[in-house]
């Protein structure tokens, strides 16, 4: 049996397994079929926590997408390991390491506030195939035009819209996420800014499909905001299907994501249904 704990951050739904005493090695195959909501738990990304490599880190995070690959950063599971952690050691701020660096948590009452690093803006760190602005990409596809490329850990291209909620992104998102544009694919989301000054976003996560909700992809949202003027300051909250996450973009570059981590239930994985699938 494998042990295993289900937790989300604003619906955004992660299957997380403890590794750091028994090494866990799943094939891709054997990820598909336990994060598919019919034959296993169902989550958008699995995570699995390791011996932290770096002596400054409190536990190492891996992340692998429901679709089976491994991917650099989930903003919404860096929280929810952050809690994890937090409540085990007892300690009001922790520091989760991903394959990207290290990202430090602190416990903000009932939510958790992780520093998300720089954001990267150079066209070869979203990456993209051509030398170019990235403020405003040149890439068309379908009604969704000039996105704005931000790297929050893993790539982005944000698009704004005068109603995001129109788009159709079931059928946009795969297009831009495979697009030769991006080599390495794309996370893929459209913007409106609403009266209030909040930011309404909707995601097409890379390798997963659309989410209720992408930390990293609100990150990239409110820095593409602050780059084309359109908020005031460098501060927003930003709506997205599952909830709300308060984003800050410093002005040494660093991002900080404000918002909930929630546990779900906890479970085991009968180890003989998935073998070597």
């Amino acid at each position: 049996m494998l042990p295993f704990i289900k937790m989300h951050g604003l619906g955004n739904d992660f299957v997380v397994l403890d590794a750091r005493e028994n090494p866990i090695d799943l094939t891709v195959a054997q990820v598909q079929a336990m994060a598919d909501r019919r034959t296993g738990a169902g989550c958008d990304q699995f995570i699995v926590m390791e011996p932290a490599k770096d002596s400054a880190a409190d536990v190492f995070m891996r992340i692998r997408n429901a679709d089976g690959n491994e991917v650099e950063a989930c903003g919404n599971a860096t929280r929810c390991i952050a809690r994890l952690m937090m409540d085990e050691l007892g300690k009001p701020e922790v520091t989760v390491e991903t394959v990207v660096g290290l990202l430090h948590a602190r416990d903000a009452g009932d939510t958790v506030t992780v520093n998300m690093g720089q954001a990267r803006l150079g066209w070869q760190d979203i990456p993209v195939a051509e030398d170019c602005d990235t403020l405003t990409m040149p890439l068309t596809v379908g009604p969704l035009e000039g996105p704005v490329g931000v790297n929050v850990g893993n790539p982005h291209a944000v698009f704004f819209v005068p109603n995001c909620e129109s788009v159709d992104l079931e059928a946009a998102g795969p297009h831009v996420e495979t697009h030769p544009f991006f080599p390495e694919r794309t996370n893929v989301e459209v913007v409106t800014e609403q009266d209030d000054g909040s930011l309404r976003m909707r995601v097409w996560e890379r390798g997963v499909g659309i989410t209720q909700a992408c930390g990293t992809g609100a990150c990239a949202v409110l820095v593409a905001a602050v780059r084309r003027g359109i908020i005031d300051g460098r501060a927003a909250d930003v709506v997205l299907d599952g909830g709300t996450l308060h984003i800050e973009w410093l002005e040494n570059g660093e991002i900080l994501m404000t918002g909930p981590a929630s546990r779900a239930y906890s479970g085991s994985f009968d180890t003989s249904v998935y073998p070597g699938a």
